[in-house]
C-alpha cells in the first residue's frame, strides 16, 4: 500500500459509516465505503437488467465501475456518485442493501471488485469500511477496527436513519432483515463478516458517536 489505512469492519447499523466519515476528515484522509460500493454495483446491474447469473457480464461491470464519494463538513451524509450521478438516496434504501447482500456473495464480484477497492489506498491515507476491509482487503493496514453491537440497537438505529431520509419502517421487519443478513455475511463462502485478528474490538451498543471516534482516533494518534 502507498498510503497509511485504518480499516473500519462490522456488521450493519454499528456506526462504520460514521465513524469512518469523521475520522475521515480529522485526518484530511480518503474515504471508502465498501458497503456502497456493493450496493451501487447492485444498481448498475439491475439498471442494465443484468441476470445474477451471468458471472461474466457481473465481472465486466464490477471491472469498470465509475464510483466516486464526496463527504460534506456540513452534513453528516457522503455523497456517494455512479458513472457521475448522485445516487446516494436510492443507495441506501433497504431493497438496494438486500440485493447488493445477495450479489455481494457471488466469489467473481468480489474478486473483481477487490482492485477496485486497493485504488483508494492513495495519499495521505485512506479510512475503509466494510466488512472485510481488515481480513481480505487491506491485510497489511497499519490500523484495524472491528465495530459491533447488539441487533436490536442496530435495528434502531437503522429505523431512526430511514426516517431522518424520509423512508418508512416497521422495527420488527427491519430486525428479521438485520439478523438474516448477519447470517449470510457471517456463513458466506468468500469473505464472512468476522474480526480481523490484529483488529480492536468496540462494541457500540452503549457508547455514544464521541466515545467510539475518541477510541478510533486514539489508535491511529498512538
Amino acid at each position: 500500500m502507498s498510503a497509511p489505512v485504518l480499516t473500519i469492519d462490522g456488521p450493519s447499523g454499528v456506526g462504520k459509516g460514521t465513524v469512518a466519515r469523521v475520522i475521515a476528515q480529522q485526518q484530511g484522509w480518503h474515504l471508502l465505503d465498501s458497503g456502497a460500493i456493493y450496493r451501487a454495483f447492485a444498481l448498475a446491474v439491475d439498471a442494465r437488467n443484468i441476470d445474477v447469473a451471468d458471472e461474466k457480464a457481473l465481472e465486466e461491470i464490477a471491472k469498470n465501475l465509475d464510483l466516486a464519494f464526496k463527504t460534506h463538513q456540513d452534513s453528516e451524509l457522503v455523497s456517494v456518485y455512479l458513472d457521475g450521478k448522485d445516487v446516494s438516496s436510492v443507495l441506501r434504501t433497504e431493497q438496494t442493501g438486500e440485493m447488493a447482500s445477495r450479489i455481494a456473495s457471488i466469489g467473481v464480484v468480489r474478486s473483481a471488485l477487490l482492485k477496485r477497492q486497493q485504488d483508494f489506498a492513495v495519499a495521505p491515507g485512506l479510512v475503509a469500511d466494510g466488512r472485510d476491509m481488515g481480513t481480505v482487503v487491506f491485510q497489511e493496514a497499519a490500523f484495524k477496527v472491528y465495530l459491533t453491537a447488539s441487533s436490536a440497537a442496530r435495528s434502531n438505529r437503522r429505523l431512526k436513519q430511514l426516517q431522518v431520509q424520509g423512508h418508512k419502517g416497521i422495527m420488527s421487519q427491519i430486525l428479521a432483515e438485520v439478523e438474516a443478513r448477519d447470517a449470510r455475511d457471517s456463513s458466506r463462502k468468500h469473505s464472512p463478516l468476522k474480526p480481523a485478528k490484529d483488529a480492536l474490538i468496540i462494541d457500540t451498543t452503549e457508547l455514544s458517536l464521541d466515545e467510539v471516534v475518541a477510541q478510533v482516533s486514539a489508535l491511529v494518534k498512538a
